[in-house]
């Protein structure tokens, strides 16, 4: 028998199918691209993400025959959301976490809340990536879609709507709708009633790992799997890679390398204080019961991919791997000279700004690209470190991190993080920390596993470590003032970009 865990990604659906002992039997991945159509807009049918889930799964089912699935379980990158009716069908696109459309609203949402007031409640500060400031924007710009709406609920809760199932949404992703009271674990009425919405708007929240219902024979024959069996909530990504990493309380610190990159800590009260506020942290449920997490994170490897793109486009993600393994041999050994910012996407903590563009400055007629390479690694790195710094000042000192996912592909890039920020990287074995993160989630929640604790002993293992290393730390000496400079130096041009949109 397996668990199948599903991670609905940002840029692609990924499902993973786990024996109880954490080893992978079957994976599956189908990508999915987002729509801009309009400047800081990302939306896309919610039939996309459907339509990858499902056929995730009947891939998975097939290849699990001798071990069929007993639990699927499923989570998500956060934000993201659908607009549905009273029959749960969706009424406009999926808004996506990275649609930074609603500026306006996010502003007046801390203006109504006071920023003080509305990270104590929700343990975020305002910003327009959240869905309560997206869905006051629907409510002005889109009336027809928010009358039409009787819940904007998240992505799993659209699938398990699919599924015929309620549409829960769990506490971790709850959290990240800038309307939950990580406290109490409900919907904030302060924070509601200012903003003149009703909690029915938004979906019922439940803790991570509960049962939301068993597949009937129709939902079980559009997914491959047996009709009965159980659908479990997982949770937002962040927290289930930390769980995948086995970081379940205070001393370990999560590494997730991925499109964002994010450092997680863990501790049994949120984190609260005027710097994680100054540092824009944010401060949420853990899927772990009773325990929280404070997180530092920026986008990485979306600058990885786009090089890709760039400097060798590829019909294949093989292709574009290969590439990079190509530039890594060729990377040189010593500091490119370059700064490279991969704020693609705007940049996170602790500053939050959706204007912030990607910058390459320092190229020479010289310069290779085997240097831009390093350099965006180099970027990478500067950013991690502050990012460990940022968390360590909130969260207590700290000096082993446990590291999964996609960036661990390059050693170049593991070797810098390690010695620009000082720190151990501890590389785990399973690369899909997510999924096996969901997957314990589902393994606790049939009764596989006794706990969370006896499940992390039994599933998550550590491969490498990754030590610091003094002579290329001292190599990079000044790299890291030079590169805040060359981003603060940026400022009047940001605000410059933002008048004129």
């Amino acid at each position: 028998m397996s668990l199948l865990a599903v991670d609905m990604g940002s840029s692609s659906c990924k499902a993973v199918a786990f024996s109880s002992e954490g080893n992978i039997l079957a994976q599956a991945t189908q990508p999915y691209s987002a729509q801009s159509p309009h400047p800081l807009w990302s939306e896309m049918p919610p039939e996309t993400f459907w339509r990858a889930f499902a056929s995730s799964s009947n891939f998975i089912a097939e290849q699990v025959t001798n071990d069929p699935v007993e639990a699927l379980a499923i989570s998500s990158h956060g934000e993201t959301f659908v607009p549905v009716d009273k029959q749960k069908k969706a009424v406009g696109n999926a808004i996506l976490n990275a649609d930074n459309r609603a500026l306006v609203e996010s502003r007046s949402v801390e203006a109504k809340i006071g920023r003080e007031n509305l990270f104590r409640i929700t343990g975020l500060a305002a910003h327009p990536m959240y869905p309560l400031p997206k869905i006051l924007w629907v409510r002005k710009q889109q009336p027809d879609v928010f009358s039409s709406a009787s819940q904007f609920v998240s992505l799993p809760g659209y699938l398990l709507s699919r599924l015929d199932l309620p549409p829960y949404v769990d506490d971790s992703l709850a959290s990240r709708y800038l309307a939950f009271d990580i406290h109490h674990r409900t919907w904030s009425a302060e924070i509601l009633s200012r903003c003149d919405l009703s909690p029915d708007l938004l979906p019922v929240p439940v803790p991570a790992g509960t049962i939301a219902g068993e597949l009937s024979e129709n939902a079980a024959a559009q997914l491959g799997l047996r009709r009965g069996t159980p659908v479990i909530l997982g949770g937002h990504d962040q927290p289930c890679a930390a769980l995948g990493n086995g970081v379940l309380g205070p001393g370990r610190v999560s590494a997730s390398l991925g499109t964002y990159e994010c450092l997680l800590a863990v501790s049994e009260k949120p984190a609260l204080s005027e710097t994680a506020l100054a540092a824009n942290l944010n401060s949420y449920c853990h899927v772990v019961p009773d325990r929280y997490i404070t997180i530092a994170y920026f986008p990485s490897g979306i600058m990885v991919d786009w090089f890709a793109r760039t400097f060798h486009p590829a019909s294949t993600a093989t292709a574009s791997r290969d590439f990079l393994a190509l530039m890594e041999e060729q990377a040189t050994t010593d500091p490119t000279g370059l700064c490279i910012t991969p704020h693609l996407l705007g940049t996170c903590n602790p500053d939050f700004d959706p204007n912030a563009t990607g910058v390459i400055a320092g190229i020479r007629p010289t310069t290779t690209t085997p240097q831009i390479y390093r350099g965006i690694l180099e970027g990478i790195a500067c950013e991690f470190a502050g990012m460990a710094n940022l968390l360590q000042e909130a969260a207590g000192t700290y000096r082993d991190v446990y590291a999964s996912g996609g960036g661990q592909r390059s050693r170049l890039g593991l070797h810098l993080r390690a010695s620009l920020s000082g720190r151990v990287l501890h590389l785990m074995q399973s690369q899909e920390a997510v999924c096996l993160g969901t997957a314990i989630l589902a393994g606790v929640a049939i009764g596989k596993y006794a706990s969370i604790a006896e499940a992390v002993t039994q599933v998550v293992r550590v491969s490498e470590e990754i030590l610091p290393d003094p002579a290329l730390a001292t190599s990079y000496k000044g790299y890291k003032a030079r590169y805040q400079l060359l981003y603060s130096s940026l400022a009047s041009f940001r605000k410059v970009q933002e008048k004129q949109k």
